[in-house]
């Protein structure tokens, strides 16, 4: 097995590992403990943490990757790439904390009316959009040696395991208070800092000293034209996911941002799959893209495989979420009330699914010479969610806010798409997509015939019953599109996965 596939597994058992402590944190333990006003402060400090050090990270995520070709030799230092890293964050944050305090009282009157809670605890922002910048320094050090796995578990596992411990002391032990729980979360993403630092340097295969011969004119003209686009893209990437949240928290309260908080962790489970594997191939598309000529084919192979696989997982993971969706609030603490954002869920699922496909797209014409092209897309992505978010949120509430982030980003990715197949030459897509679509209308169909069915044999059923039959009911529909995805052959990758999975049981 190569070492993508390795680093990729890995990396998804951490994710999910993650995810099931997520899961019992935000569905049992939050529920059940918090207010879904301090729910939505969290939500909302945790967003504004991430808006800040996307934006302190000057693009050092994608142009280490875009310049890694440039430096990369057999040297720990990497000609003094992995120094840059450290500094060129460093001094975005100084700019973006002297922005802070010049817009501050701005901030403060946008969410004074409506979120007071989260105007008292502001500054909090701060220590941890640092320690998140410099996770995410870390991060992309360890994509460009391919070792995602660990880093991956410290940000799912490690990260959430100690907000899950503050949670606990806050809600449930009372043994601090709601400022000692947002301390916890800057001490906690800290420490997560501090250990990608830890298995870099221990890994002994990389090197924060400093080497200026690689620096030539030429290269720091690049890099800074480079550096100032993605500072604009930036701007524009970093607010989108925590667009809604913000809007939602000003024109209604922190109270239905914790309804939405909850949805949107839900239909994040979409998503999970393509973190680790868009972290370990971007650089190999880098590489392919990057070559003299370009090497067209490996990047629309490798596009092409990453887009199918996240579009069979993300799809799969989308309905048997969808088709369990109201026993899953019948079953949460308090789940009449966040059952609020039932189509919340649906809506954001399918555009992460969407984001799951195509996103891999513009990191492939990150890479090329029309890398500056993609801030025009951003900025119509940008502008787009904020008036349908300004325009469908006093309308629709939250559910309006689901809604503009699908159509944004469903007008985003049609433009894009087009852009990089018309400039770039690849695309993603395939006939394995249609047969992807196929399996997942027959898992739809079949389950409506089972519940059906049931309905008609058990029209009133207890919750005891419901919970068994959505098990028997999963499984069932589960076995049946895993057979359908073996035997049409739906993805080569999977199918390989599938019979090692057998060997292995068979021995």
């Amino acid at each position: 097995m190569g070492i993508i596939a390795r680093q990729s597994i890995k990396g998804t058992i951490a994710t999910y590992i993650g995810v099931a402590i997520g899961f019992v944190t935000t569905f049992f333990i939050l529920t059940s403990y918090l207010t879904s006003e301090e729910i939505g402060l969290t939500r909302v400090l945790v967003d504004a943490a991430t808006l800040f050090s996307s934006l302190a990270l000057l693009g050092t995520s994608s142009s280490t990757l875009r310049f890694y070709p440039h430096f990369k030799d057999d040297s720990p230092n990497q000609q003094g790439l992995y120094f840059w890293t450290l500094i060129i964050p460093f001094v975005g944050f100084l700019l973006f904390l002297l922005c802070f305090f010049v817009f501050k009282g701005l901030i403060i009157k946008a969410f004074q009316e409506n979120s007071p809670l989260f105007v008292n605890y502001v500054q909090y922002t701060l220590p941890i959009a640092f320690f998140m910048l410099y996770m995410s320094v870390f991060e992309a050090n360890a994509t460009i040696l391919e070792r995602v796995a660990i880093p991956r578990a410290i940000r799912e596992v490690f990260i959430r395991v100690g907000l899950l411990v503050g949670y606990l002391l806050y809600g449930l032990w009372h043994v601090i208070s709601l400022d000692g729980l947002v301390v916890v979360f800057c001490a906690t993403y800290g420490l997560g800092a501090l250990l990608n630092l830890c298995y870099l340097l221990f890994s002994q295969k990389i090197s924060f000293k400093p080497d200026f011969k690689k620096i030539t004119p030429e290269l720091r003209r690049d890099f800074l034209l480079y550096t100032a686009f993605l500072i604009t893209a930036a701007l524009v990437g970093s607010v989108m996911p925590t667009l809604s949240s913000f809007f939602i928290s000003a024109k209604m309260g922190l109270m239905f941002t914790g309804v939405y908080a909850i949805a949107n962790y839900i239909a994040t489970m979409v998503e999970i799959p393509s973190r680790s594997l868009n972290a370990i191939v971007q650089p190999r598309i880098a590489v392919a893209l990057r070559a003299t000529p370009a090497d067209l084919a490996t990047a629309t192979r490798l596009y092409q495989k990453v887009s199918l696989n996240q579009l069979l997982v993300g799809m799969v993971i989308l309905i048997l979420i969808w088709i369990n969706i109201d026993l899953f609030f019948d079953i949460l603490p308090n789940g009449d009330q966040y059952a609020a954002g039932k189509w919340v869920v649906l809506i954001l699922a399918t555009s992460k699914l969407l984001g799951s496909a195509f996103a891999i797209g513009g990191s492939a014409l990150g890479y090329t010479r029309w890398y500056y092209t993609s801030l025009i897309f951003t900025l119509i992505l940008m502008v787009s969610s904020i008036l349908l978010n300004n325009y469908l949120i006093p309308i629709c509430g939250i559910e309006g806010g689901a809604w503009a982030t699908l159509g944004s980003n469903v007008v985003y990715y049609i433009l894009l798409l087009a852009f990089v197949k018309w400039r770039v030459g690849t695309y993603p897509f395939s006939t394995g997509q249609i047969k992807v679509l196929a399996v997942g209308l027959l898992i739809v169909v079949l389950n409506y015939l089972i519940v059906l069915g049931v309905g008609k044999i058990v029209p009133e059923p207890t919750l005891a019953f419901r919970i068994g039959e959505a098990v028997v009911r999963t499984g069932i529909v589960s076995v049946v599109g895993l057979l359908a995805v073996y035997y049409w052959n739906v993805s080569p990758d999977v199918n390989r996965l599938i019979r090692k999975g057998f060997r292995q049981i068979a021995k």
